[in-house]
């Protein structure tokens, strides 16, 4: 099946083809680290993992990089209020760059924890202050800058495809529809691509503003630093070129963020930015949008003290599509969990399942066995489909559902590990791993409960099955063998 995915720039869903044969560039629009990330935050990252899975089963060669907005991001989308680095350093008495380490580290933590594949580039915005600068000077010298007292600015009235992305309509907004209106601007549409340190104030992350990029030469440094929206476009021409295969991030990135960064990239570098866009719809809590001031921006620390792991919340996120409005609720989460931890015991059958003198092969052309082969081509399939993961669930579900009502002896045990593997390395839910064999004691144990109940001692067989309770190991009898599984 071909890989495909809707694309944002088409408006449709496209088959993906990559400009090197074999290699994929992508890139992520990663967190500002002045806080905590909330569910809403992860639910992304999740499904551009998935992505990254699926180009590495479709034997492509990825390149990624994800930012780190360590600088310049403000609390208003008209380029006004604080930056959100220096508000955390006044929130908890720190430095602006102790606040961006301390939250660097949680992002990459939590990272680990959800299963996610590291990607080939963490880029820090303050890395990349010089090439920020050329960036600009290269705008400014095809006349696209202009600079008033807070900053040096964009021209979008120069770009005249600026609004095409977001399908934006710039010439019947009211001044401040679409942003808060700063009456120096030449259009409420444009944007600060570096801001001046207000007069008076130090700040602790602040850069020497080159003299080149002023209108009037000055003997006094004047101290600033980048726009939100220029480290992405400067990080992604540093590391991964002009053009792109794939850029992505959330559906509320496109009409201001994604939409500037096209706009300044591609008067840049003459070229097209990126060639597919892939965006993420929102996750409401409870029908609600997520706000601090509802209380309900729940953090992974947040699911684990109401007893969920990070991959029971990766289960769940999994279960709904990217481009669609998501909705968390704890019944919802304790659902995904029931699933996860279902899946996981269907995996502790590869260690139940006992060689027979007929081989894999012959088995699998049985139609009395259980053979998962097809599955996992038909998950692939699935995930090719525009990231279709709840279709992959669906046809998991299924063949677990076959699987659980067979006996030990009809299922063919490689092609439920290669069904196993094929899940891990594309959804990323660590069933292998999750799921090791159980000790000899424990097997002793199971062995001496079968004797008993051969025997009808059926005081020791429930002194036995207790026995291994307290050891996270349940029991399972069927008319014909014992199962054993976990009992978390």
């Amino acid at each position: 099946m071909t890989l495909k995915f809707h694309n944002t720039l088409t408006n449709q869903v496209d088959e993906f083809v990559a400009q090197n044969n074999g290699k994929v560039t992508i890139y992520t629009c990663g967190p500002t680290v002045y806080d905590y990330p909330h569910i809403g935050n992860w639910a992304s990252y999740i499904y551009w993992d998935v992505l990254i899975r699926i180009l590495i089963a479709n034997d492509y060669e990825v390149n990624r990089v994800i930012n780190i907005t360590d600088v310049g991001h403000l609390t208003s989308d008209a380029d006004e209020g604080e930056d959100k680095l220096e508000k955390g350093a006044k929130r908890e008495g720190k430095t602006a760059w102790e606040i961006a380490a301390f939250y660097t580290e949680d992002f990459m933590n939590g990272m680990k924890s959800l299963g996610m594949i590291m990607p080939q580039h963490i880029a820090k915005a303050t890395d990349y202050i010089p090439q920020q600068l050329d960036m600009i000077s290269k705008l400014k010298s095809k006349g696209f800058t202009y600079q008033i007292s807070d900053g040096i600015y964009f021209d979008t009235s120069k770009f005249t495809r600026y609004a095409d992305f977001a399908h934006l309509k710039l010439g019947s907004q009211m001044a401040g529809a679409r942003v808060e209106f700063n009456p120096e601007k030449h259009n409420n549409s444009d944007f600060a691509l570096w801001k001046f340190t207000p007069t008076g104030e130090k700040r602790d992350m602040e850069w020497a503003t080159p003299t080149d990029l002023l209108d009037n030469q000055t003997d006094d440094a004047i101290m600033g630093f980048p726009g939100w929206h220029l480290e992405c476009s400067a990080i992604i021409m540093a590391l991964l070129g002009e053009t792109i295969d794939i850029h992505t991030g959330g559906i509320d990135h496109i009409p201001v963020h994604h939409t500037n960064e096209i706009a300044q990239s591609e008067v840049a570098n003459g070229v097209r930015l990126s060639n597919y866009w892939l965006h993420s719809n929102h996750l409401k809590i409870n029908g609600s949008k997520i706000s601090k001031s509802l209380g309900n921006g729940y953090r992974l620390d947040d699911l684990a003290q109401k007893g969920f792991s990070p991959l029971d919340y990766r289960m769940f996120i999994l279960q709904g599509h990217y481009r669609n409005e998501g909705n968390f609720t704890f019944e919802g989460l304790q659902s995904a969990k029931n699933r996860l931890h279902n899946w996981r015991n269907i995996a502790t059958l590869r260690h139940q399942t006992h060689d027979t003198i007929q081989s894999d092969n012959d088995r699998n052309t049985n139609d009395k066995t259980v053979s998962t082969y097809a599955t996992s081509r038909a998950i692939i399939e699935a995930i090719d489909d525009d990231l279709g993961t709840p279709e992959a669930l669906r046809i998991i579900d299924e063949a677990f559902s076959r699987i659980n009502s067979a006996s030990l002896a009809n299922i063919n045990q490689q092609a439920l590990i290669n069904l196993l593997e094929t899940i891990d390395s594309t959804l990323g839910l660590q069933l292998m791993s999750s799921t090791p064999d159980i000790t000899d004691d424990a097997k002793r144990l199971i062995l001496e409960r079968n004797h008993a109940r051969t025997q009808k001692d059926w005081s020791r067989s429930d002194k036995l099955r207790d026995q291994l309770l307290s050891t996270g190991i349940i029991v399972r009898d069927t008319n014909s063998e014992v199962i054993w599984e976990y009992k978390d």
